[in-house]
């Protein structure tokens, strides 16, 4: 049986606010790297997520889940042939960031789904858990002491091929650029004044 794959997330953030990032928006849709970003979704934040090779088409301890059978897009934006160029150089989503109050119990309602966690890590205080979802990664994060409920969809993680010409092109909205966890990477993280509801960062290529 395949993998489960992330195929698109559900963003409840207007289309121009992305587009003024660099972001090549066509009918209210991102496509970055065989991922959909479907935005004008209603609520805040990242909404919901829509995966491929998943049984169940139920939420995951909180988290909005789809279930889908088309397959990944060639990298052209819906109704267009040809790959989309993004003018902020983005070509995948490396990470999608999950919360919980409750590591053990979202691990163990992820793995009931079919996503069970390939690795943990212990962060200081708290614990990282991470699997492959196709063309991305989930990285669960432990918050000890946070309020008690579900799950959440907290941010992404944009891979682009040179962050340096990124950040002088968002400047001031892009922070200084500072190592990855991921050993030899890098990372920026956007700031809120860009006007995007989740948490973004844009990371160098692996």
């Amino acid at each position: 049986m395949s993998r489960p794959e992330l195929a698109a997330l559900q963003i409840a953030d207007p289309p121009h606010a992305w587009a003024a990032l660099g972001f090549t928006v066509t009918d209210d849709v991102v496509v970055v790297g065989g991922v959909e970003l479907w935005l004008d979704a209603a609520g805040r934040g990242i909404t919901g997520w829509t995966l491929r090779h998943l049984g169940a088409n139920d939420d995951i301890d909180g988290l909005p889940t789809g279930v889908t059978t088309d397959p990944a897009p060639d990298g052209a934006a819906p109704g267009a042939t040809g790959p989309v160029v993004h003018r902020n150089g983005a070509i995948g989503i490396d990470q999608v960031v999950v919360t919980t109050p409750d590591f053990d119990r979202t691990a163990a309602a992820l793995s009931g789904a079919g996503i069970p966690l390939r690795r943990v890590r212990d962060a200081g205080g708290f614990r990282q858990g991470f699997r492959r979802l196709g063309p991305s990664i989930l990285e669960l994060v432990e918050v000890p002491g946070g309020p008690v409920g579900p799950a959440r969809f907290w941010g992404l993680v944009v891979v682009v091929p040179d962050l340096e010409s990124l950040q002088a092109q968002l400047a001031p909205l892009l922070s200084d650029i500072r190592d990855a966890v991921q050993p030899g990477r890098h990372i920026a993280s956007l700031a809120r004044e860009a006007g995007l509801s989740p948490r973004v960062a844009f990371m160098d290529p692996e």
